[in-house]
């Protein structure tokens, strides 16, 4: 089983990416009965479904990128705008618009705003090294956006590689990773490990990056963090990785989580919270946390059980470890591959996708759903499908975010033959 789902994997990151951030919101208490709504359907010429996650502005207008597409096919930046109960798709931003494609191209993770309405995200490729880049989009006043590189990485110890999305500080400080480069030559073909890196705004328009942690997939360490980060009120950061640490199948790891914090002299430290073995493997989205200091992600993969992935949460302990419990084991037709991770509502109850599983009638591999777990009187978890997806239109959901009244909202990728993506919305 182990053998298929890495397969599947390995299969799906070449057009999703795993960056979706936390949300909190007042979600109604009942889904039984809950509507689905398909808001929006990406044409089939060209392929270019949505694959990172999605966001909200004020306005209620929803932002996320595309791998392909746009006007050489590598990838865009997308607005959706309701217009008289309508919702009509604007291309912000094409990439390798370029020469040599120095602006960026394939942006796998989504983007995030400011507080003046600029976007910013990261590119798996493109640069001025052909090695990924951090960049923004400014909105003007004639409805038209203009792209800066903030930075190119260069594919040796600044790290390589952005599938993920990028998270801000209180000073306004980006924060990311990639999948790719560092320091060790234990990964990749000496590509190194992977890195966590942080942006600063300089003078101008210049931006100074950091690398805060360099990954070493030795001694238990992790490998290749696919996902992106979380930040904690104490300005800490919190990640997963996808691969690396001291379970090993298949002759790679079965992945870490992790924290990284400030070490008190102007440097940063790595703290391994918990490497994943038989309670789940490989987990590759990032990570959310509660009001409590409880972390919850999913895997996409298991050793025990069904082997289709789970939701776990992990608890501190006194003495500075922390546990893990799994709350919920996916079992094919509940479900199967939760590449995206989870969201918690303000009543503790979690939310997400699974990209597979579902309904089999229609796609091979089940068209995926859409999951709440609540926790019972007797404090174990219950799962309710609140939505199987059938292939008409969606297929392969990606992630869920709260609207401002508590709606979910989501992306699905599609096959590619017939859907092509979609953007939905689910009422109680």
């Amino acid at each position: 089983m182990y053998g298929k789902c890495s397969r599947m994997l390995r299969m799906s990151l070449l057009i999703i990416a795993v960056v979706l951030a936390p949300a909190l919101a007042s979600v109604p208490a009942a889904w039984a009965g809950s509507g689905y709504k398909t808001l929006y359907k990406f044409p089939a010429h060209p392929y270019a479904p949505p694959t990172g996650g999605l966001i909200f502005d004020k306005a209620g207008n929803i932002y996320g990128t595309t791998y392909l597409g746009g006007d050489a096919d590598d990838g865009t930046v997308f607005k959706l705008m309701r217009r008289h109960g309508i919702w009509e798709r604007t291309v912000l931003y094409s990439f390798c618009s370029l020469a040599v494609c120095s602006d960026g191209a394939d942006p796998i993770g989504g983007v995030i705003l400011d507080s003046s309405g600029n976007l910013y995200g990261t590119t798996a490729g493109g640069g001025a090294y052909d090695m990924g880049t951090v960049f923004r989009l400014t909105p003007h006043h004639d409805g038209s956006w203009s792209e800066s590189v903030l930075h190119s990485f260069e594919g040796g110890a600044d790290g390589r590689e952005p599938w993920a999305g990028l998270v801000f500080d209180q000073e306004g400080r980006l924060y990311g990773t990639t999948a790719a480069g560092g320091g060790s030559s234990a990964c990749y073909q000496n590509y190194g490990c992977g890195v966590v890196f942080q942006l600063s705004p300089g003078k101008g328009e210049k931006w100074n990056e950091a690398v805060l942690y360099s990954f070493k997939g030795t001694d238990g360490d992790g490998s290749n963090p696919i996902a992106g980060l979380i930040l904690d009120q104490e300005g800490n950061l919190y990640g997963t990785t996808q691969t690396g640490g001291r379970c090993r199948v298949d002759n790679q790891g079965c992945g870490i989580a992790f924290e990284v914090l400030p070490s008190g002299d102007g440097g940063w430290n790595e703290k391994i919270l918990y490497s994943f073995g038989d309670n789940g493997i490989l987990p590759s989205a990032g990570l959310t946390l509660d009001a409590f200091g409880n972390l919850y992600g999913a895997t996409v993969d298991s050793l025990t059980g069904c082997a289709t992935g789970v939701v776990f949460e992990l608890t501190p302990n006194a003495n500075g470890t922390w546990t893990e419990a799994v709350l919920h084991e996916f079992c094919s037709h509940d479900g199967e591959d939760p590449f995206a991770g989870v969201i918690l509502d303000s009543a503790g109850n979690l939310y997400g996708t699974a990209a597979f599983g579902g309904d089999f009638r229609q796609c091979t591999y089940g068209c995926g759903v859409v999951f709440e777990l609540k926790r019972n009187s007797d404090g174990r978890w219950h799962e309710s499908v609140l939505h199987y997806f059938a292939d008409h239109p969606g297929d392969v959901p990606y992630g869920v975010i709260f609207d401002a009244t508590g709606n979910l909202y989501g992306g699905t990728q599609g096959d590619g033959t017939t859907t092509f993506g979609s953007v939905f919305e689910i009422t109680p």
